[in-house]
C-alpha cells in the first residue's frame, strides 16, 4: 500500500507542517520548564534519591503516550491522536499546578505522567511530517519538525524564572508557573492541530493486514534504530536531568541553570535539518552511529569538567544535545519508510515507547548514582555504557550492510 498521507506540491504541505512545527515548538518550550521545576521541587522536598522521580514520571508518561497514541493513530489517523494527546496534557498541567499548591509530590508525579502522555503525542509529529514527503526528503522533513525544538531551547529556559515570577504575582506558589505554561501551550497546540492537520484515516483493511510489530522488531534496521534511540535517550536524560541539581547544590541560580540548558537544547534541536540532510544522503544508520560517538565525547567531557558552570560543562552539554540529535534523527529516518503505513505507525510508537521507558528508568538510576557517587560517577557510567553501545551498533550496521 502506498503512503496515503503523501500529498503533491509544497503548498498543500504548508498547513499541516505549520501545525506540526508549531505544536512541537510549543510543547518543547513548556516541557523544559516543567521538567526543571519538577526536579528542583523533588530535590528540595524529598530524599536525594527521589530527585529524578518527577522527570522519570514525565518520561514514563511520554512512553505511554507514544505507544498508545501511535496505536490510536494507526486506526483513527494522525490528527485525532495528536489532539487527544494535547488534551491529556492540559489535564496533566491542571493536576501539577494543584499539586504544587498543595505541596504534594505524589500528585505532582501524577501530573507529570499526564503531561508526558501529551508530550508523547507531540514526539510522533516528526513521523507525521515525514509521511507528507517522498522517500528522498523524509529525513529532512522530520528534521525540520525536530528543529522546532530550537524555539523551546531559547524560550523554555528563559521562561522558567518569568513564569515563576508571574505565578507569584498571581498569589500562587512560584513553581506553579512552568506548569501554567504547559496548560497554555497544550491548548494552543491542540487548537492549531485540529484546524490545520488533515483528517486522514488509514483504511481498515490496511490496519488488519499490517504485519505484527514483533515481526518488524526482529528486522536489522529496526534493531539498529531501537538500540541507538534507547542509548541516546538514556545518556541524554541521565546527564541532562542531574545537571540542574548539581548546579543548584553548588549555589548556582535559576538564571545559570537556564543558560546551560539553553546551550544543551540548541545542540538537541538547532541542527536537526542538517542531521536530516545527512541521513537522506548518507543513511540513517551512519548518522545514528555518529551521534552515539558524539555522546561518548560529551560524557567524557562532563566527567573532566572542573566546574559544573564552566566552559567545559557548557561544551559537554552542547555535545550531549547534538549527539542525541544525530542519533534521534538517524534512528527516526530508519523507521520512516520501507513498510506499510499502518505497520510503520505502530512500530514507530513501540520503538519510541521502549526508548522513553528506558530513559525514564535512567532518570531514576541517575538520581541514585547522583546520591551515591556524585555527578562524576554518573558521567563515567554513562560513557562506559555508550562505548559498549557504539561497538554493538557498528557491528549490526556492518553485518546488515545498512547505511
Amino acid at each position: 500500500m502506498g503512503n496515503t498521507l503523501l500529498v503533491e506540491g509544497e503548498t498543500s504541505r504548508t498547513r499541516p507542517m505549520v501545525a506540526l512545527f508549531g505544536g512541537v515548538a510549543l510543547t518543547n518550550t513548556a516541557m523544559v520548564g516543567a521538567a526543571t521545576a519538577g526536579t528542583l521541587i523533588a530535590g528540595e522536598t524529598a530524599a536525594p534519591w527521589l530527585s529524578g522521580a518527577p522527570n522519570a514520571a514525565n518520561v514514563l508518561g511520554t512512553a505511554i503516550g507514544t505507544i498508545w497514541l501511535a496505536l490510536h493513530m494507526a486506526r483513527r489517523g494522525r490528527r485525532s491522536g495528536l489532539v487527544l494527546g494535547y488534551g491529556i496534557g492540559v489535564g496533566g498541567a491542571v493536576v501539577a499546578v494543584s499539586a504544587v499548591q498543595a505541596g504534594s509530590l505524589l500528585w505532582l508525579i501524577a501530573g507529570m505522567v499526564l503531561m508526558g502522555i501529551g508530550n508523547g503525542g507531540a514526539q510522533l509529529s516528526r513521523y507525521a511530517a515525514a509521511d507528507l514527503y517522498p522517500p528522498e526528503r523524509k529525513s529532512f522533513a522530520l528534521g525540520v519538525v525536530v528543529w522546532s525544538g530550537t524555539i523551546g531551547a531559547f524560550a523554555g529556559p528563559a521562561l522558567i524564572s518569568v513564569t515563576a515570577h508571574t505565578a507569584g504575582g498571581l498569589g500562587l506558589e512560584r513553581m506553579t508557573g512552568p506548569f501554567l505554561l504547559v496548560l497554555l501551550t497544550s491548548v494552543l497546540a491542540g487548537g492549531i492541530t485540529a484546524l490545520l492537520v488533515g483528517a486522514h484515516r488509514p483504511a481498515t483493511t490496511a490496519v488488519a493486514e499490517a504485519p505484527p510489530v514483533r515481526t518488524l522488531l526482529r528486522l536489522p534496521v529496526t534493531l539498529v534504530a531501537l538500540t541507538a534511540m534507547i542509548a541516546s535517550q538514556v545518556a541524554m536524560v541521565a546527564v541532562m536531568t542531574m545537571t540542574p541539581l548539581e548546579m543548584h547544590q553548588h549555589g548556582h541560580g535559576l538564571g545559570e541553570v537556564g543558560a546551560i540548558l539553553t546551550v544543551h537544547l540548541v545542540g538537541m534541536f538547532a541542527f536537526a535539518p542538517v542531521s536530516g540532510r545527512l541521513a537522506d544522503r548518507f543513511g540513517g544508520a551512519r548518522v545514528a552511529l555518529a551521534g552515539l560517538v558524539t555522546l561518548v565525547v560529551a560524557a567524557v567531557s562532563a566527567f573532566l569538567a572542573p566546574d559544573v558552570a564552566g566552559f567545559v560543562s557548557y561544551t559537554a552539554l552542547f555535545l550531549l544535545g547534538y549527539g542525541w540529535n544525530l542519533a534521534f534523527v538517524g534512528s527516526s529516518s530508519l523507521l520512516s519508510s520501507g513498510m506499510p503505513e499502518a505497520a510503520r505507525t505502530r512500530l514507530q510508537g513501540v520503538v519510541d515507547a521502549l526508548a522513553w521507558t528506558a530513559s525514564g528508568l535512567a532518570s531514576i538510576g541517575a538520581g541514585v548514582l547522583m546520591a551515591g557517587g556524585g555527578y562524576a560517577t554518573l558521567a563515567v557510567v554513562t560513557a562506559i555504557g555508550l562505548v559498549v553501545t557504539v561497538v554493538v551498533v557498528a557491528t549490526m550496521v556492518r553485518r546488515a550492510a545498512l547505511r
